[in-house]
């Protein structure tokens, strides 16, 4: 279960800030090593800030509350990661409670309460189970193709146009993690539609839910030819673009494998209207970063090496062509940490609590009609 992120009247994050200086841009040494998931893909630069408006921009070294943590703290553009060893530190000296189920903070950059991120996988069936929303199953027809694509859509409760989040799932397929991280976009406010891209390659033309073992789930996705699923991106696109009450614009969402395929769908879509990658690698083929639309905003674990290796790259390219990118980095949380919160002593809890506050805010910015 996952930490509420404010406790009582006052949200969390605001008591963070006032006991931790945003300021303090807290890196800790990496403690170990993550699993590599590998993209089909060979598999972006966040704009100069202001000292005096932006207070990340600013950064020391630090000492923290005399726990003897040394945090060493690094100045340039890419924002390292924001408040993470704090919020271990509040958890552990019982400032915050971390069995408390469907956080809910009110930002204050927005009026808009934000509901706190996803369960962990190994509670995704519990909380669609008791969901009061219903999502629905359609079938996405693909020009020239016999394997429709099968897509999970969930919309908010009550009325009223909202924007879409199209969902890339990891490379193990469209699980109830991932249908469990749509339904919490409901509950922002958003329509989101997740695209099972192994629709057709199971057994007997089933998508992830037929394949009898994750290894074998792995496999099909690594085989997945990336402009095929690039074409039925387009397809799951476009017929969002057209459902029912809501506002037109659509982002992309995508988490590890995801978050790479979500990536490379940001330079090669230009309908975009916003993209969010989560610890996926950036393209390494520059030379259509200049096509790139869509502000792009990239989380990752300070402990994913290999991911976090393909940074510098893209963050490059999108400064030279003048493309909007924002990274976060967080300290000692590793690669998959909205998936596994519970991992890392509470690092990947930190880590999500940020992130998923990032997210919302980002998507509620530049989906807002």
């Amino acid at each position: 279960m996952h930490a509420e992120l404010g406790v009582g009247p006052q949200p969390l994050v605001e008591e963070v800030e006032q006991r931790f200086p945003l300021h303090e841009r807290i890196i800790m040494k990496e403690d170990g090593v993550d699993p590599v998931f590998d993209s089909p893909f060979d598999s972006v630069s966040d704009p100069v800030t202001d000292p005096a408006t932006d207070p990340y921009s600013t950064m020391k070294s630090v000492e923290l509350l005399n726990h003897g943590i040394s945090a060493r703290v690094f100045p340039g553009r890419r924002g390292a990661v924001c408040l993470s060893v704090a919020i271990v530190l509040l958890v552990a000296c019982g400032c915050m409670d971390p069995a408390v189920e469907t956080p809910v903070e009110t930002s204050s950059r927005s009026a808009t309460p934000i509901i706190g991120p996803p369960p962990s996988e190994a509670g995704a069936a519990q909380a669609l189970s008791a969901s009061p929303r219903q999502g629905e199953w359609v079938d996405v027809e693909l020009e020239g193709s016999d394997r429709p694509v099968g897509t999970w859509i969930v919309r908010p409760e009550g009325g009223g146009d909202v924007p879409v989040v199209l969902v890339i799932h990891e490379i193990f397929g469209l699980t109830d993690w991932v249908r469990a991280v749509a339904d919490r976009l409901a509950e922002n406010g958003f329509v989101a539609v997740v695209p099972d891209l192994l629709s057709g390659l199971g057994p007997d033309g089933g998508g992830t839910a037929s394949v009898a073992s994750r290894d074998e789930v792995v496999r099909l996705i690594r085989s997945l030819d990336p402009v095929d699923a690039i074409a039925r991106l387009d397809a799951v696109r476009d017929h969002a673009a057209t459902l029912p009450a809501t506002t037109g614009p659509v982002a992309v969402l995508g988490f590890s494998w995801g978050g790479s395929t979500g990536f490379a769908y940001a330079v090669t879509q230009p309908r975009l209207q916003a993209a969010v990658v989560y610890y996926g690698s950036s393209p390494v083929d520059t030379a259509d970063f200049h096509l790139v639309q869509a502000p792009v905003l990239g989380l990752y674990g300070g402990d994913d090496e290999r991911v976090n290796a393909t940074i510098p790259i893209a963050e490059r390219e999108m400064a030279r062509y003048g493309k909007h990118f924002e990274t976060e980095i967080f300290a000692g949380a590793g690669h998959g940490f909205l998936r596994a919160q519970e991992g890392r002593d509470g690092a990947n809890e930190a880590a999500s609590l940020l992130a998923w506050r990032r997210t919302i805010e980002f998507l509620r910015r530049h989906l807002a009609g």
